[in-house]
């Protein structure tokens, strides 16, 4: 095949995508929800050879496109998600772990929701948990939740809404969630390290000091910073308004002189080169004038960790478990802390109290007989070691 006729054969299917692509969104154009987009239809190779999504619109039932009946139905939830106002990303996450469940029952034969039983769920289950990744290590356990929650949530919709006589996820036992804490978190000193490693000095230098300074100065979300608009911004009251956080939610949240400091150069001497009239609100910018891509926002803070010479994992949530610490730790109501996150639950928040050591240890100082060495303990050391000091000896020589 050569290049050209290559060319023409992607080009054509992806004409034969775009009509039921467009169909089941609007028209997208910023770079964070062509991203859900690809999330949002997921895309499977039939026995004729077209490729066609998987989930459409109704819309896309009369223009031919074929669909098994469990593939209506996983439609026609999406689409009352939909009319509910469930937040974009949720659909995209439940369309892409519907159509995982999807294929695994195609392989076993089952194209209609009413043939599914609880022995088919149960059986996807444990295929969750047996599978390995590219690395050989397993799903991890919220992993495995986060793709069974859909599917239960599917049938009892199916249920509700008389489709089914009955639901076989009703008597699923959901994985137990492990209580973990967040890995690692950042000190005072080593953020300090971590802001001075941009060059000031340089356009996307400037840029990138700017953006850790908002970073750990609001704690906010990656794709929350990615989106904030330049009215966003409140540099008199020191606020910033967060548009559509997690679960569609607005929330204000304060930000620090600092902060505001680099962003104010930021905006003044860097954005009006980076601005075009594609994206002409969005704060942050590339060097092209296109928003910043959620990857490269995590490679990037990725990178200044390790040229700060910090050997710990993580990216742009390490920073906000460190914001989220590093407030517990100086004395801040742990609800404050909260409502800044953007928390729905306390109990989130509650998890970064378990991190924060500093009050427990002044406390097991204090309270705790054996916490220190003491005067007695030292001059009944010094009148029992030898004045030499101890030999220490391998193989009891």
């Amino acid at each position: 095949m050569t290049v050209r006729s290559a060319a023409l054969a992607v080009i054509s299917a992806f004409c034969r995508l775009k009509r039921p692509f467009h169909d089941f969104v609007p028209l997208i154009t910023t770079r964070k929800e062509r991203t859900l987009r690809q999330g949002m239809t997921k895309f499977r190779r039939r026995s004729v050879g077209r490729v066609e999504p998987a989930f459409v619109p109704w819309s896309a039932v009369s223009k031919g496109v074929v669909m098994t009946p469990i593939e209506t139905d996983i439609s026609e939830y999406l689409l009352w998600m939909q009319i509910h106002n469930y937040a974009r990303t949720t659909i995209a996450g439940r369309a892409r772990y519907l159509g995982y469940l999807n294929c695994f029952l195609a392989k076993r034969g089952i194209d209609t929701s009413e043939e599914v039983t609880l022995e088919d769920l149960l059986v996807y289950q444990h295929a969750l948990f047996s599978y390995r990744k590219k690395d050989g290590l397993p799903l991890a356990v919220a992993t495995q939740a986060q793709r069974l929650v859909p599917v239960a949530h599917f049938f009892s919709w199916l249920r509700r809404s008389g489709r089914i006589n009955v639901n076989p996820a009703a008597d699923m036992t959901m994985p137990r969630p492990d209580r973990r804490l967040p890995e690692a978190t950042l000190s005072a000193i080593e953020m300090a390290a971590i802001l001075s490693t941009p060059v000031v000095s340089k356009p996307l230098g400037l840029r990138d000091r700017a953006v850790l300074e908002v970073f750990y100065s609001c704690g906010l979300r990656r794709n929350e910073l990615i989106e904030l608009a330049c009215r966003d911004v409140d540099y008199s009251r020191g606020t910033v308004f967060v548009r559509c956080g997690k679960g569609a939610k607005d929330r204000y949240v304060p930000i620090g002189e600092r902060a505001l400091f680099w962003l104010r150069l930021y905006s003044e001497l860097v954005r009006p080169h980076f601005v075009t009239e594609r994206f002409p609100n969005h704060l942050f910018l590339s060097s092209v004038g296109t928003p910043l891509c959620p990857d490269w926002v995590s490679r990037s803070v990725r990178h200044y960790i390790a040229r700060a010479g910090i050997q710990k994992r993580g990216s742009c949530h390490l920073l906000r478990h460190t914001v989220a610490t590093l407030m517990l730790e100086g004395g801040a109501d742990i609800r404050y802390v909260a409502e800044m996150l953007g928390h729905t639950r306390l109990e989130t928040t509650q998890r970064y109290t378990r991190v924060s050591i500093d009050r427990l240890r002044t406390v097991h100082a204090s309270a705790h007989p054996a916490a220190g060495l003491g005067v007695a303990m030292a001059t009944e050391l010094c009148a029992v070691l030898p004045q030499g000091g101890l030999s220490v000896g391998i193989g009891g020589k």
